[in-house]
């Protein structure tokens, strides 16, 4: 069984309130929940409005398959237009 662990941070530059972060954030996080069924939750930055660093782990026992779709997340969060990746940490469990 492998368990991978990445931790995302995040700047959402047109972000002005709490309010708009969240909607930003929230419209990521349901994106990849629902295509990869991965779980994925705010992990910190959570009262900064331009900042957000989110956890995102999945559990396969492919560890090649773990690969290819952390390399997919990444890329979804990189074409996401709202939010900039600042930084991505991989972590194997």
């Amino acid at each position: 069984m492998h368990i991978i662990l990445i931790v995302i941070e995040l700047h959402i530059p047109f972000a002005h309130s709490l309010k708009e972060k969240r909607k930003h954030i929230r419209s990521l996080k349901d994106r990849l929940q629902n295509k990869f069924n991965a779980s994925v939750a705010e992990i910190d930055a959570k009262e900064e409005w331009q900042k957000s660093i989110l956890g995102i782990t999945m559990i396969s026992s492919d560890k090649r398959f773990l690969e290819s779709q952390s390399s997919a997340i990444e890329q979804i969060v990189l074409e996401y237009g709202e939010l900039e990746l600042i930084k991505i940490q991989k972590e194997w469990l």
